[in-house]
């Protein structure tokens, strides 16, 4: 797969210890671990505009989990006495995955709440999925989290995204949720053109219009990013920057969080530092927890642009 992740920065981003004017790279140590991910694979029913993972019906670079290959990362959790308390999926699609409801089951039996990230779509609305996911209902309802994918609270801006008629079936999924009780949150896009303000409130106008139970105003449950021009260059950060920005590395989600994906071909899961940078060897830490425990140097333009700078977070 293409390390399509950086773009070119005038020499940037080269160094792991020093930025391109040899100032000292920023880290962030692990200092609250709360969330561990698990990408499930990058197939995905629909091709977006703008994936950051470039997930497709045919991109399969990261192949499916299995729960068996999940179940001792959640042993690993109580070995090191991490303070985990969200397991959490991505994809691609992560309901493509046939164990994904098993997957769910495992975390949940072991105590943790589950967080999914989902367009809502067709491999959702399958009736086995949609048997095991009342089944897990009936159990966990009140840890369990489907964070729904609405690129924009408005049809037009969200199908230029995700294709002709996605809202539409997006809300299917939604309203099936909804009348089946299970917990729902939305993340979403502010287009340029609009303030936060505007959004959330177009989104508050979304719930109300569906009697969705999705607070709009609340930052976990709708989780906004802003749009980024990826053609834009961004600065490095330096260990200077957290003073200068006012910030703490441990704001950064790469204090608080890991991914577990497994690569085409690979003999055996890897664990990255981070969920936006799936395809960059640099951010691959090891196959255990506890491998990828260590720092991580702050090396490539997204962590500028989405972590540093953006303020993303991916967890609730």
């Amino acid at each position: 797969m293409e390390d399509f992740a950086k773009p070119a920065n005038l020499g940037k981003f080269q160094d792991p210890l020093l930025t391109a004017k040899g100032e000292a790279r920023a880290s962030v140590a692990l200092t609250r671990p709360e969330t561990l991910w698990f990408n499930t694979g990058t197939l995905c029913n629909i091709t977006c505009a703008n994936c950051y993972i470039e997930s497709s019906p045919t991109n399969d670079a990261l192949v499916y989990l299995t729960r068996a290959e999940m179940e001792p990362y959640l042993d690993e959790i109580a070995t090191l006495g991490w303070p985990i308390r969200e397991i959490a999926f991505t994809g691609g699609e992560p309901f493509m995955n046939p164990e994904m409801t098993g997957m769910m089951e495992a975390a949940l039996e072991a105590g943790f709440e589950v967080l999914v990230l989902t367009n809502a779509m067709r491999p959702l609305m399958r009736k086995p999925v949609q048997a095991g996911l009342l089944k897990l209902a009936a159990r966990f309802a009140n840890k369990i989290t489907l964070r729904i994918s609405v690129d924009h609270w408005s049809p037009k801006l969200h199908d230029a995204e995700r294709g002709k008629d996605a809202f539409a079936r997006t809300l299917e999924g939604m309203i099936w949720l909804r009348d089946h009780g299970l917990q729902m949150a939305v993340a979403g896009r502010i287009a340029f053109h609009e303030s936060e303000a505007e959004a959330r409130a177009g989104y508050a106008r979304l719930y109300a219009e569906h009697n969705f139970k999705i607070d709009a105003q609340d930052t976990g449950k709708t989780v906004l990013f802003p749009e980024m021009d990826m053609s834009v260059e961004v600065p490095e950060i330096t260990t200077d920057c957290w003073g200068i920005l006012g910030k703490s590395p441990d704001d950064v989600m790469c204090a608080s969080s890991r991914m577990v994906v497994k690569r085409k071909g690979a003999a055996a899961p890897a664990v990255l530092a981070c969920t936006l940078l799936a395809y960059d060897a640099a951010f691959e830490l090891g196959e255990t927890l506890a491998e990828a425990s260590r720092p991580v140097q702050l090396n490539h333009p997204h962590c500028a642009k989405f972590c540093v700078l953006g303020g993303a977070s991916c967890s609730a």
